[in-house]
């Protein structure tokens, strides 16, 4: 399987993604936030057979630092590469646009759930280091931000 990276928006194709991915994306205003979101961020498409299977929507908080504000894969292609290749895309374009630091934010760990364990495990395989969990910063449960120097 091929992937190919472009940066380049597509609110519709975040919108399938994220249907698809109810047990991580679930909350119909939470999804409305994000497919607006893909219209207006730096976003990354990864596609397989010119099909887009793998969204990612980066902020630029300021010149040294980047956040991955969302990665979402359809689930037929999870383990599959596509997440790794967003990630060392993302990291490529915004190390060579002067970003030393890449942050995410995920679900904490003091919140039992089999997929947002996974997500971390993720990130952490990518070498994300945890930084701080938080009680209600983006939703009423905790939040954990991790960060990766680049």
């Amino acid at each position: 399987m091929s992937i190919t990276i472009t940066r380049a928006q597509d609110p519709p194709a975040t919108h399938r993604i994220l249907a698809a991915l109810p047990s991580w994306f679930g909350i119909p205003a939470a999804n409305e936030h994000y497919v607006t979101a893909a219209g207006e961020k730096d976003s990354y498409l990864a596609q397989v057979d010119g099909v887009t299977v793998g969204v990612a929507l980066v902020d630029r908080h300021f010149a040294e630092t980047a956040e991955i504000h969302l990665i979402a894969v359809a689930p037929e292609h999870h383990g599959g590469g596509v997440g790794s290749a967003l990630v060392a895309a993302i990291e490529d374009a915004v190390r060579a646009d002067g970003a030393q630091l890449l942050e995410v934010k995920t679900v904490g760990a003091s919140h039992a759930d089999e997929g947002y364990a996974a997500t971390r495990a993720f990130y952490r395989a990518r070498g994300f280091l945890r930084l701080e969990e938080f009680e209600g910063l983006d939703w009423e449960g905790p939040t954990v931000i991790l960060v990766k120097p680049l």
